[in-house]
């Protein structure tokens, strides 16, 4: 038995939104019911949850735009929508792979050296390899598998309710956005504290960070499982993780005791600070989902975050 996040009427038989994660009764359960955040994500209701009878033509009589057809239901790229989550995720992984290639093929002379950072690094040395800007946040550093595997963790649980609640367009843009924001505002303030020194930054922890930030502000009593054991609310989690980047940002010798002196600690704060502004932006603009789901509809050079 459920309650209706709506009316609080206890439903035997609830109905849950893939949409926006909530919990229904029979009376709230269409998404014009309950004002779900999904009628809006794309500033195209009908298309989000239409038959698609015409395709080429909205309710207003205009012809729909080529991203509304090919990402609406039934599209080609439809199941993306409300999915962006795990597309960022296989990605990451597809990119992991694709830097070993890299490496491999740089060893045995196929790829010239350099072409690993020329790929997938940001670096104070190539600021206008601008396709890096975006690639870093899909690459993770090579020699430490825990790197990309706490970043899909992270990502796989607090992903879906964030881009339930934004949107998953909006949700792209502040993966995407923050994530290249908190590479590049390392090595800018490398830059500024080692001059001359080269500083290469990868990973996805910044656009982790945002995303984390966001759900904080949503959420902050949302209770989760340090190490899947430990509960505390999201909000301690949160702004630990915050002291633990500001301590090592500002003591390198101290993160490099214990084994995070290669870590782009600024990036994480970037990240983070993106997030809680994003976060105060977007509240109260819809219901904040009340559990999380998982599943689909069906620092120094070399630095790493």
């Amino acid at each position: 038995m459920a309650t209706c996040d709506i009316c609080g009427r206890h439903e035997n038989l609830p109905y849950r939104c893939s949409r926006c994660g909530g919990t229904f009764c029979s009376e709230h359960r269409l998404p014009e019911n309950h004002e779900c955040a999904g009628l809006s994500n794309w500033n195209d209701p009908e298309g989000v949850f239409a038959s698609d009878f015409d395709d080429s033509v909205s309710a207003s009589g205009r012809s729909k735009s080529v991203l509304n057809r090919v990402t609406q239901t039934g599209g080609v790229l439809g199941y993306f929508r409300g999915n962006l989550t795990y597309l960022f995720l296989a990605l990451m992984w597809v990119t992991y792979a694709l830097e070993w290639g890299v490496i491999l093929g740089t060893q045995a002379g196929i790829f010239p050296t350099g072409t690993f950072n020329a790929l997938f690094t940001l670096g104070s040395d190539q600021p206008l390899y601008v396709w890096t800007w975006v690639t870093s946040v899909f690459s993770h550093s090579p020699v430490s598998f825990f790197h990309i595997v706490g970043n899909s963790i992270v990502l796989y649980f607090f992903g879906p309710p964030v881009e339930r609640y934004i949107g998953s367009r909006a949700f792209a843009i502040l993966f995407v956005g923050a994530g290249a924001a908190a590479g590049l505002a390392h090595i800018l303030s490398s830059i500024i504290l080692t001059p001359g020194v080269p500083t290469y930054v990868l990973g996805a922890s910044g656009a982790v960070f945002a995303i984390l930030g966001v759900l904080t502000v949503l959420n902050p009593g949302l209770k989760i499982y340090l190490y899947f054991v430990i509960p505390i609310p999201l909000w301690l989690f949160t702004f630990g993780f915050a002291i633990l980047s500001t301590v090592f940002f500002l003591a390198p010798g101290a993160a490099a005791t214990v084994g995070q002196g290669n870590v782009a600690h600024f990036a994480h704060l970037v990240g983070l600070v993106i997030g809680l502004a994003y976060g105060q932006r977007v509240k109260g603009r819809h219901r904040v989902p009340s559990q999380m789901s998982f599943g689909g509809r069906r620092g120094g050079p070399g630095g790493r975050f």
